[in-house]
């Protein structure tokens, strides 16, 4: 990794499940990882989506031990197939960990004893807000906001940046929310359409330019263990996520100029 380019920690979270939120990690992930930046995925859910998206079936205990206090990160990191990313998984033992974890800052430290092997550290969070989440958000410099294309998703969406608002003044000063990314857009529907815009008018430059529409290809990439762009470089789906790697790659020349 270049010395330029310092680690960016990225939360991928979202107020509720459905939002395209470990589509985005995976995706977003093996796109990056094209563009020659090393990506580290770390599964915070126990549904282990993630993991398995990328060919993981069962990540053990690790990182619910290593969240208790009994092992390091580095131990766990499994190369995947995709070009660039690793990944360190989940599995249902994070559950269990998610009860007994004795601090929202944990993660954080372990995070922080990482060598430096990393572009992006990707935390793909649960599909709810709770301690994982926030972990995820107080280990962070950043999060990334998916939020599919259906009017109850602004609410929730007001939502969760309120719980950013307190991940930052409770634990976290220098978060920042690097984007809202519009997900599952239907280009023939009306409602669809009208909820991008309502999107960019709320939240303007916030909003990513690129949206993720909805697509089969990506829909079914998951049950063949690969990102889009493995399962179907042509795929529109593919394009969308390479649009959105080339616009957070834009920030990187921005966090310079800072």
């Amino acid at each position: 990794m270049s010395d330029a380019r310092p680690v960016r920690t990225l939360a991928v979270a979202s107020e509720k499940g459905g939002s395209g939120k470990t589509s985005t990690v995976v995706n977003l992930a093996a796109t990056l990882g094209e563009k020659d930046r090393r990506v580290l995925v770390v599964d915070l859910d126990h549904q282990a989506a993630a993991s398995s998206w990328l060919g993981v079936r069962d990540g053990g205990r690790g990182l619910a031990d290593a969240l208790t206090g009994n092992g390091n990160l580095y131990d766990l990191v499994t190369k995947t197939d995709v070009s660039n990313v690793s990944i360190i998984p989940s599995s249902e033992w994070l559950m269990g960990a998610e009860k007994v974890l004795a601090s929202e800052t944990i993660l954080r430290g372990l995070l922080a004893r990482l060598p430096k092997e990393w572009d992006y550290i990707f935390l793909d969070c649960p599909p709810h807000v709770g301690t994982l989440t926030v972990s995820g958000l107080a280990a962070s410099t950043e999060v990334l906001v998916p939020v599919a294309a259906q009017y109850l998703a602004l609410v929730g969406l007001h939502q969760f940046l309120k719980t950013v608002d307190m991940v930052r003044e409770r634990l976290n000063p220098g978060l920042r929310v690097s984007g809202v990314l519009a997900c599952r857009v239907d280009i023939r529907t009306r409602l669809s359409l009208d909820v991008v815009e309502e999107l960019r008018r709320r939240f303007g430059d916030l909003v990513f330019r690129t949206v993720v529409h909805e697509n089969t290809k990506t829909a079914e990439a998951p049950s063949f263990h690969k990102p889009i762009t493995l399962y179907d470089t042509r795929a529109s789906g593919a394009e969308d996520f390479r649009s959105l790697a080339a616009e957070v790659i834009e920030h990187e020349t921005r966090r310079k100029r800072t």
